[in-house]
């Protein structure tokens, strides 16, 4: 899935009161901390990433675990 995609799917879950969550996504995408899941995620799981990122004051921890979740092999 193109990361624009998977960026559409993820702002849908992310409320605009959460921009700093969603701007550190974006940003962690575009500097390839973050990659997208290699096989495709049901929006349920996706859901449940988020939900768990939001969790959290958006740092470099939160993102680890975020690129965990999306990518278990990532080495985060």
């Amino acid at each position: 899935m193109p990361i624009s995609a998977l960026l559409a799917r993820i702002r849908g879950l992310v409320p605009k009161s959460d921009d700093q969550h969603y701007e550190q996504i974006v940003r962690h995408f575009g500097v390839g901390t973050l990659r997208p899941p290699p096989t495709p995620m049901s929006d349920g799981e996706l859901a449940r990433a988020i939900a768990e990122f939001l969790k959290a004051r958006p740092s470099s921890e939160s993102v680890a675990t975020l690129g965990r979740r999306l990518d278990p092999s990532s080495g985060l």
